[in-house]
């Protein structure tokens, strides 16, 4: 069977999905600093119960410094020694037995789309549901991937959609390519962040057991989950050197599952083409969807933040959709957003680059 008509008889089996047509309006900041009305499709007929993700134009950086760095030592002193250790992993790849090369391989994989499909556009975005098998599989590969719970994860997510490339952004890629990338992880949040964070609707979060459940018991469950599984299992399971389990399966694979999609933050912020909206930082790049498994999309994504697939084109260098899709044929996920076309094309026409090439 053709995979076009594949694509199509799994994503529309067992659940349909939800199809954005309705456009509203809202504040768009224009080129000579006014506020002015464009239309948007209507967030709040596809998910009426959150609106936390939408950009808010209205917000505007105080005048005046910054506050000084204040550097969080712990964390750098940390993510050297990964690193340090990951470089070192490089070394000692071509003497890896190939099932620990197939182990760090999967085990990426696994942490990575507990970040695109969990943390990030099931619980950040609500833009799909899950039923509990579903849910339990992606707190744990969540906890594998060890970027933070799903609580603290989406809280500064959401914040990074609503004022997005301002100080209340956790991540401000305006602040350069490595704050965007890691430096925000390295410094003290800036007080924009806390202020505006702390304002920010998490009651969806807060009522689901299974999230808070994962921030109770964090810190031991990303020891075990991201450090003592995968060193030990290739040491244990098929005579893997403890030295190649620790350096390859752990360092450097917890490294390369951290800077792919740290590279959502900062490559896609800076370096590709906005077909959907000129006047947004966020932008396509095929390379970090490649890394991060689909999240490269990212002028779709910003412009639509509550479609499924956080791409116009669902499987295309999108493994988390496919991932998705092949969860609702198995029952496991629902209520799957998805754009219309009318609609993505009505923002491209309005706001768009002139880049856009249709499939």
């Amino acid at each position: 069977m053709p995979a076009h008509l594949l694509q199509e008889k799994v994503s529309g089996s067992y659940t349909p999905t939800t199809t954005v047509t309705t456009p509203h309006s809202r504040l768009l900041q224009s080129g000579e600093g006014k506020l002015e009305k464009t239309p948007l499709p209507a967030e709040e007929d596809i998910r009426p119960e959150m609106k936390d993700d939408i950009y808010d134009p209205s917000y505007q950086d105080e005048e005046g410094p910054r506050p000084k760095l204040e550097f969080v030592w712990r964390n750098i002193i940390l993510m050297a020694l990964l690193h340090v250790g990951a470089l070192y992993g490089i070394t000692l790849v071509p003497t890896c037995k190939f099932r620990t090369w197939l182990w760090a391989f999967s085990y990426y994989v696994i942490s990575v789309v507990g970040i695109t499909a969990g943390a990030h556009r099931l619980w950040s975005h609500r833009s799909y549901k899950a039923r509990l098998p579903l849910r339990f599989f992606l707190i744990i590969a969540n906890t594998m991937a060890f970027q933070n719970d799903v609580f603290e994860w989406a809280r500064d997510h959401r914040a990074h959609h609503k004022f997005s490339e301002t100080d209340a952004d956790p991540h401000n890629s305006r602040r350069g390519f490595f704050f965007s990338h890691v430096g925000w992880l390295l410094v003290r949040k800036h007080p924009a962040v806390k202020q505006k964070g702390a304002l920010l609707d998490l009651s969806d979060l807060k009522a689901e057991k299974l999230v808070m459940f994962q921030r109770r018991y964090y810190k031991p469950a990303v020891l075990l989950m991201c450090f003592i599984l995968p060193t030990l299992v290739p040491w244990y399971f098929w005579g893997e050197t403890f030295q190649h389990s620790l350096y390859v399966a752990t360092f450097l694979r917890y490294a390369v599952v951290l800077n792919a999609t740290w590279l959502v933050n900062s490559a896609a912020h800076m370096y590709g083409y906005r077909p959907y909206d000129k006047n947004i930082n966020s932008r396509e790049n095929v390379l970090v969807s490649l890394g991060a498994v689909g999240e490269g999309f990212h002028n779709y994504h910003h412009s639509f933040p509550y479609d499924y697939s956080a791409s116009e084109y669902r499987w295309h260098i999108n493994f988390t959709t496919f991932f998705i899709d092949c969860m609702a044929v198995l029952g496991l996920a629902y209520d799957r957003k998805k754009i219309s076309k009318a609609a993505i094309l009505a923002r491209i026409k309005r706001t768009g680059d002139g880049s856009y090439k249709s499939g």
